[in-house]
């Protein structure tokens, strides 16, 4: 089966076919005409026709389908001249223009349309080929779709992509996993799509059965904590330092200039600038202050609780959102709960205080905080690794998110670095880091001494929120989590009393091996569990 994949450019033949700018007939099975596409693509909404472009843009024959011909039609009647299509009417038909081994993009809403396809599609296909899901399903389906086909001698391929309408069209990043043979066929493909970064595709084989969808639900995780710590910092500057919308869309734009340069910091002084043309006031204060959220943040938090992975950080993010969205809630404790503040307390920073202190004091805690996430979720891939028994690696998969993706920062870079830079072909066993790379991300040393610098102003910022009043979870939970990895004891010492107490669950000591049991209930002498 795997001496039969060849890659996608061994397919192509430059003198092959209609000019570019021209839609092909699709053929039919029997008619003599099959298998001239390089992919199919089905599920022609925004991300799937955007995708499909993005194929014909680099040079690939793309065959179409849709359950709606309609919007078959409407992709090739807009953008044939962007390269060769091939619209189909049924899957059948989508299948019978594809070359082999037959690669098929599925861009369905995930879950059960997902395995409609799915089943559709195994009676069409032969053993080798690709089935290939680019959606957000969640990396347990994606396991099981994997070990299903598998048994029908085919490859089923999870891919996370990240970057949104535009990336898709202009070049994501991409997180593909799958049988890694497939990747013969498949990565030159998806490789040549991807966004670059200094000559590198953001595209690499992540692992496999569901790695790839998985490292794109932490990639989304870390998305939300990034916009959480955002809006906390945009928070404080206006309630305590005063500062109007317009005022921050320059703090943020000079931010930009610094180690906290990134797409969304960049998009956050474009949000703040702008005004509403009707009211003329800052569009945010017109915007409803309810969060919405798809689901992989969910996700993030749920899988985080499952591998017994501390991110605090992550999941109060997504908690910020449920509680942004409570607005019955939130207009009940408006009326009924009290502040315990005095005036002076909430009072935005007094006359004559640093202001531009104060921003600063912001900005670093602002950078620290992301750094605890992007940690968080770093430390969350190894926990995987070793329950999935995928072989991570934290360089590479850093290198993916240096561009086309939503959390793209000039700070990815140097995380990659820390990790021992991009290598493709370094698979460290599964739970693990490879041999010179830090247990955690805050221990390499470009970020233990950024983080020391910060700790400071970091405190003061959440003291200050905490004593105005200002809500700061993810900023609060961050430096929790810093303190708690350096704690020489922790309360859980206590916590495991109290479990031996009511449950019997034992303990272990400091000063000798084995696990121990106190007879609580009785003379209170300790045995040997």
């Amino acid at each position: 089966m795997n001496e039969s994949i060849t890659t996608a450019k061994d397919k192509l033949d430059p003198q092959e076919g209609p000019e570019t700018g021209q839609a092909r007939q699709a053929a039919t099975p029997g008619d003599g005409r099959e298998g001239r596409a390089d992919i199919g693509v089905t599920g022609l909404a925004v991300m799937g026709a955007n995708l499909a472009r993005n194929f014909a843009r680099n040079g690939y024959t793309v065959a179409l389908h849709n359950r709606s011909r309609a919007r078959t039609d409407d992709l090739v009647a807009q953008f044939s001249e962007e390269g060769d299509f091939i619209p189909t009417e049924t899957l059948t038909e989508l299948v019978a223009n594809l070359a082999t081994p037959r690669r098929v993009l599925v861009m369905v809403k995930a879950g059960q349309p997902v395995d409609d396809v799915i089943e559709q599609l195994i009676p069409l296909l032969e053993a080798g080929d690709i089935v290939i899901d680019a959606g957000n399903s969640h990396y347990e389906d994606t396991r099981r779709r994997e070990a299903a086909l598998a048994e029908q001698g085919l490859h089923f391929v999870g891919v996370g992509v990240s970057g949104g309408e535009e990336g898709a069209l202009n070049g994501p990043a991409i997180m593909p996993g799958g049988p890694k043979e497939s990747y013969q066929a498949l990565g030159p493909l998806l490789e040549s799509i991807a966004a670059d970064y200094d000559g590198d595709p953001c595209c690499a084989w992540i692992g496999t059965d569901g790695a790839g969808h998985f490292v794109k639900m932490v990639h989304n995780g870390i998305e939300y904590a990034d916009m959480q710590v955002i809006g906390e910092a945009y928070d404080l500057l206006r309630r305590v330092g005063g500062y109007e919308p317009a005022e921050q869309a320059t703090i943020f734009d000079q931010w930009n200039r610094t180690e906290l340069a990134s797409y969304l910091i960049e998009i956050t002084s474009d949000v703040l600038s702008q005004v509403d043309v009707e009211t003329q006031r800052p569009l945010v204060d017109l915007i409803v202050d309810e969060a919405g959220q798809k689901g992989t943040g969910r996700w993030t938090a749920i899988s985080g609780l499952d591998l017994g992975s501390p991110i605090a950080a992550i999941a109060e993010s997504v908690f910020a959102r449920s509680l942004s969205s409570q607005t019955a809630v939130r207009a009940q404790a408006q009326k009924t709960l009290q502040s315990g503040l005095d005036e002076a307390d909430v009072a935005r920073l007094a006359e004559g205080e640093d202001r531009e202190a104060f921003v600063e004091d912001v900005r670093l805690a602002l950078y620290a905080s992301k750094l605890v996430s992007y940690a968080q979720g770093l430390d969350m891939l190894q926990a995987a690794g070793a329950q999935y028994g995928w072989s991570l690696d934290l360089g590479t998969i850093a290198s993916l998110w240096r561009n086309g993706c939503i959390i793209r920062a000039d700070l990815l870079d140097t995380i990659m670095k820390a990790y021992g830079g991009r290598d493709t072909e370094r698979h460290p066993e599964p739970g693990t880091v490879a041999e010179g790379q830090p247990l955690n991300l805050l221990f390499a040393p470009e970020f233990t001494e950024a983080i020391a610098q910060a700790v400071p102003a970091w405190r003061r910022v959440v003291a200050r929120a905490v004593a105005a009043g200002v809500p700061v979870p993810v900023f609060s939970s961050a430096l929790a989590y810093y303190d708690g990895l350096r704690q020489d004891r922790l309360p859980a010492a206590l916590t495991q009393g109290l479990r031996d107490y009511f449950g019997a669950h034992t303990y272990r000591r400091t000063d000798r091996e084995g696990a121990f049991h106190t007879l609580w209930s009785g003379d209170r002498s300790e045995i040997t569990a």
